[in-house]
């Protein structure tokens, strides 16, 4: 049983009387918030990764150039 665009038109109107349209702009704006924190999170993330990556390849390369000494 889906709702049809009526439906969903008086839901969208139930929840604009309900909550008004200062709070739902401002839910939106915090909802837009914590997804920029999440990106910027992976971004910290990837960036951390690539660092390690970096120190364990130099790690290998010293150990390689002690093997052959």
């Amino acid at each position: 049983m889906n709702p049809g665009p009526w439906g969903i038109l008086i839901i969208a109107i139930a929840a604009l009387l309900l909550f008004g349209r200062g709070k739902i702009s401002g839910m939106m704006g915090e909802v837009a918030s914590g997804i920029k924190a999440f990106r910027k999170g992976m971004q910290d993330d990837d960036q951390k990764v690539g660092e390690i990556d970096a120190k364990q390849e130099a790690k290998v390369e010293e150990k390689e150039k002690e093997k052959q000494d």
